[in-house]
């Protein structure tokens, strides 16, 4: 039952809650939650364990799987539709609150996507790493997975003040900002981003 304590870990943070959150829920200490978490405590009660799977969300057996957590696969991004996380069983990650930069509007199931062979993206090149949150529309500025004209496109989106949507590449100059048309669809937001050095 090595695996409990990561496994509470990653039930807590995607039920969103922090330690102490899911101690007022469970009846304990925000301190236990960490001895738990950390493995210093190995022996949980079945009462404990029963209020933790409640407060959790989830079902006992879940909790007490011992199986390690599928780990996240990297998909490919190419140029050409559709965008890799359309297809059948590609299982998503739930990204640590403290990678988000706000929390109340960003999503935190996310796909790990890095560009595919001879593939390279404005904001998204060879070796670099996102995490990207499937959504079909735009929520607020920022960087968005996009297909616009029958191309799968990495660009910064964002409402002018007449409400107008507008994206651009990774140029920043005035020319490169065009008026979005009819022909754009969203397909993920970009959440996080990490760059090979």
């Amino acid at each position: 039952m090595d695996a409990l304590g990561p496994r509470i870990k990653q039930l807590r943070q995607q039920a969103n809650l922090n330690k102490a959150a899911l101690a007022r829920r469970v009846g304990v200490s925000d301190v236990t939650i960490s001895y738990w978490e950390s493995g210093a405590i190995k022996q949980i009660g079945h009462e404990r364990l029963v209020a933790l799977a409640d407060a959790l969300g989830c079902p006992l057996s879940e909790l007490l799987d011992d199986r390690p957590p599928p780990s996240p696969k990297v998909l490919q991004l190419a140029d050409t539709p559709p965008v890799p996380w359309h297809e059948a069983a590609k299982h998503s990650i739930a990204l640590p609150l403290e990678l988000l930069f706000s929390a109340t509007e960003l999503q935190r199931d996310c796909y790990l996507v890095t560009p595919g062979p001879d593939q390279d993206f404005d904001f998204l090149h060879h070796g670099d790493l996102a995490a990207v949150s499937p959504t079909t529309t735009f929520q607020h500025i920022g960087l968005y997975v996009i297909e616009h004209r029958d191309k799968i496109q990495v660009r910064h989106l964002q409402q002018d003040p007449t409400g107008e949507l507008r994206m651009r590449g990774e140029s920043k100059t005035d020319s490169d900002t065009i008026v979005v048309d009819a022909s754009l669809r969203v397909h993920g937001k970009v959440e996080a981003r990490w760059r090979l050095q």
